[in-house]
């Protein structure tokens, strides 16, 4: 008679037990390295290997469930650090100085709990290059006052290609609540401004959030920025080419009427509204800047104001005689009676020009001419509204 053989796992009650004393052994170890283990949580802005980071506003270490003993920013290549500043209560730090272009940085922070357990964290990172950092040059100045007509007005350093991206990175806000919409004159130009001129009181702010953003193809922007400025009082002058005079309205009120020179039949003034871009006590004035060569060189032009790039002024005149309110006879200015050496506050140039200010407008009318280019200067308000938001890559 054949004996049954009988099978059994490979495992024995003795192998049981073993494997379970194991688990219990593994499960105390990890309990105790946890013990150990730092409750500090160290966050790092940028993370570990960006690239195209801004050399300033974009570095930061900051701590929970803890506080910062020490961090160091260094750059890899030469080993130069950079100076930082702690926050009163040791949770965040952040780099007091610039960082250079197109460097590699190493940053190293080291944290405690409040059982003075250490934790540490490692990060490595690259700045933008100047040949891969776009900029907005933007008018007008923070903490500025200017007239009604001023639109928010950037120039780029660079070209942008991906417009709507950087748009998004830009708003305008103003306390009237007036819609605020942007105009791209080219690749390089974004105009901002409202359906109708500025309130007056007004407070306008202008928020640039460029970093990071990729402008064009490997080019990024490099700002984060609030600029504000104040809307004065409603200031539109009006100059009427055909009866040679100007009627300056405040807060819709006429406050003067001027007579004035525009320009000749042969060099008439552009008509359009204009807005006051720039003042001059005195200034230069050279044909051959403009188009006129060996025609006219004034060194010493009494108040000054600039009405477009290519050369429109408002300006006093102490050459004319006679001609004010009676004949138009410049290159395409408006000039107003005034005397050499600008110090006669009496005359109508001086008097034009303590009324006036930044972001005023000048408004010419029944001038032979075209009307003035929207681009030519900060003269947007030569365009129509539907015409100015089909600018806009939003």
């Amino acid at each position: 008679m054949s004996g049954v053989l009988a099978l059994t796992g490979c495992s024995s009650s003795d192998d049981d037990d073993s494997g379970s004393s194991a688990a219990a052994a593994q499960d105390k170890a990890d309990a105790a390295a946890a013990k150990q283990k730092s409750q500090a949580a160290i966050t790092i802005t940028p993370k570990d290997g960006a690239d195209h980071v801004a050399t300033s506003g974009d570095i930061k270490v900051q701590v929970k469930r803890g506080t910062l003993a020490s961090v160091s920013l260094t750059a890899a290549d030469s080993g130069k650090t950079v100076a930082g500043e702690l926050s009163a209560d040791k949770t965040s730090w952040e780099p007091v100085d610039e960082l250079s272009e197109a460097t590699k940085y190493q940053l190293t922070a080291i944290a405690k709990d409040s059982e003075g357990r250490d934790e540490t964290r490692n990060t490595t990172f690259t700045t933008l290059s100047a040949a891969n950092t776009v900029y907005g040059i933007f008018t007008p100045e923070d903490g500025s006052t200017v007239g009604v007509g001023m639109p928010v007005s950037i120039n780029f350093t660079k070209p942008v290609a991906n417009r709507a991206e950087v748009e998004k990175g830009i708003t305008v806000t103003s306390s009237s609540g007036q819609e605020v919409v942007g105009h791209w004159f080219n690749d390089s130009r974004l105009d901002l401004r409202p359906q109708e001129y500025w309130k007056s009181g007004s407070q306008v702010t202008l928020k640039l959030r460029l970093k990071g953003v990729e402008a064009s193809e490997g080019v990024y922007g490099a700002q984060s920025k609030d600029v504000s400025f104040t809307v004065g009082r409603s200031q539109v002058s009006t100059v009427d080419v055909a009866t040679k005079q100007m009627k300056v309205m405040r807060d819709g009120k006429l406050l003067r009427t001027i007579p004035i020179s525009a320009g000749s039949p042969e060099n008439p003034t552009y008509n359009g509204e204009m807005v006051i871009s720039q003042k001059f006590e005195e200034t230069r004035m050279n044909g051959d800047t403009v188009g006129f060569e060996g025609e006219y060189d004034i060194p010493d032009v009494p108040h000054a104001m600039r009405l477009s790039t290519s050369g429109t002024f408002i300006h006093g005149n102490y050459w004319g005689r006679g001609v004010f309110g009676n004949t138009n006879t410049s290159h395409g200015c408006v000039g107003l009676e005034d005397v050499k050496g600008a110090g006669d506050p009496n005359t109508a140039g001086a008097w034009f020009y303590s009324q006036s200010m930044i972001g005023d407008v000048v408004k010419v009318v029944n001038s032979p001419d075209k009307t003035i280019a929207p681009d030519n200067g900060l003269n947007g308000w030569n365009m129509s509204w539907a015409d100015w938001q089909a600018g806009s890559a939003l």
